[in-house]
């Protein structure tokens, strides 16, 4: 265990978008302590900030029953191991960012051991699996919540939390940056902008990337200027080139190298992935598609525990279908395609939502990378 004039932090984000967000919350860390050490599991973007990523964050990007089920294994032995390692030079602080299903197995034992824990990202106890409440009593000291409605359900259950904001919402401007992302692009010119987003995990691209394109294919015939931009998660680039050549797709397609950003802000509807790229979307005020689709068998397993009629973020926090979601046997190319064209066809009706996303945008900033550090400190002790 390090000097708490230079603590060390140790975290585990298991896949982007909670690489994204700890990358948004570790410059304020460094603030405080410059010297801190930070180590464990993480992206491309927390270790351009310096933190020490002893495995890469790809290893635990797997998301489904029968997807973890494969490489349990893998990811068991993982766990087991950055553990012991941890025991040998405890950190002042375990993060577990996002990725419940593994952090939270960890945080338990790391936290019997006298190690202090946070869960950066409340599990969405609130939209399904609400067992998982005793859990993360028995397994964290503190949860860092993204949404105002968060800790008031954990306190009633015992649990200490803070609402710390969405990091998304202060990094992203109010208003997007449209021009500045089509001129980026290339783009001025074209009549339509339709952003595909399927989502980070190999497993997720795998089921979905096929529909997006195929629906995109159909867009392309009732829409012959379209633009189609699919920006492709860290390290998947290859299973994406693969699919893009064994599938139909538009012949405007541009692949981008992460920036999806960039992306969203030039878009002019899109189809998304259910998860954080949901939200981002709403942030860019993007009309949108939710959309997502795994194998038979976890569909079944995952659709029996959903406490909620929605599973899109923008849906969840406006508690009302504000945007359409497609799912499993529902994501035809067909229907993806007419959900989209349907924003096209309807600018009043896109506004509306656009309005409805700039609410929800304002209601999500806080001073989000203080907050965190705020909450680290009392943890740590300093």
């Amino acid at each position: 265990m390090s000097s708490h004039l230079n603590p060390c932090i140790a975290m585990v984000a298991g896949e982007a978008s909670g690489d994204l967000l700890a990358s948004l919350v570790i410059p304020g860390l460094q603030s405080l302590w410059p010297g801190i050490a930070l180590q464990g599991i993480g992206g491309p973007r927390m270790e351009k900030l310096g933190f020490d990523a002893w495995w890469p964050q790809e290893k635990l990007a797997v998301r489904g029953y029968v997807e973890v089920l494969r490489h349990y294994r893998e990811i068991t032995g993982i766990r087991k191991a950055l553990y012991h390692r941890l025991l040998k030079t405890p950190p002042d602080l375990f993060m577990g960012v996002d990725a419940p299903d593994f952090n939270l197995d960890l945080s338990f034992s790391l936290k019997r051991q006298g190690i202090s824990t946070i869960q950066f990202v409340c599990p969405s106890v609130w939209a399904w699996r609400a067992e998982r409440i005793a859990k993360i009593r028995e397994s964290v000291d503190h949860v860092l919540c993204l949404f105002p409605f968060e800790p008031p359900l954990l306190h009633s259950h015992g649990i200490a939390a803070t609402y710390v904001g969405h990091p998304l919402a202060s990094a992203i401007p109010l208003q997007p940056p449209r021009s500045d992302a089509l001129k980026s692009l290339g783009l001025q010119n074209k009549h339509k902008v339709i952003a595909l987003l399927p989502g980070s995990r190999a497993s997720e691209i795998a089921h979905i990337a096929p529909r997006f394109l195929s629906a995109a294919l159909l867009l392309e015939k009732q829409y012959p200027d379209t633009a189609f931009i699919l920006p492709v998660a860290p390290g998947q680039m290859p299973l994406v080139q693969k699919i893009q050549a064994r599938h139909a797709h538009p012949r405007n397609l541009i692949l981008l190298s992460g920036q999806s950003h960039t992306a969203l802000a030039a878009a002019d509807a899109a189809m998304v992935a259910s998860g954080t790229a949901t939200l981002e979307a709403a942030l860019f005020k993007c009309p949108m598609v939710v959309s997502y689709h795994m194998p038979w068998l976890s569909w079944q397993i995952m659709r029996n525990k959903r406490l909620q009629p929605w599973v899109g973020l923008p849906n969840i926090l406006c508690q009302s279908f504000v945007v359409p979601e497609l799912l499993q046997d529902q994501a035809s190319p067909t229907a993806l395609a007419q959900a989209v064209a349907t924003w096209l066809e309807q600018p009043q009706r896109a506004a509306e939502l656009k309005l409805r996303f700039t609410e929800l945008h304002q209601e999500l900033i806080q001073d989000t990378s203080n907050l965190v550090t705020c909450a680290v400190k009392k943890i740590v002790g300093v």
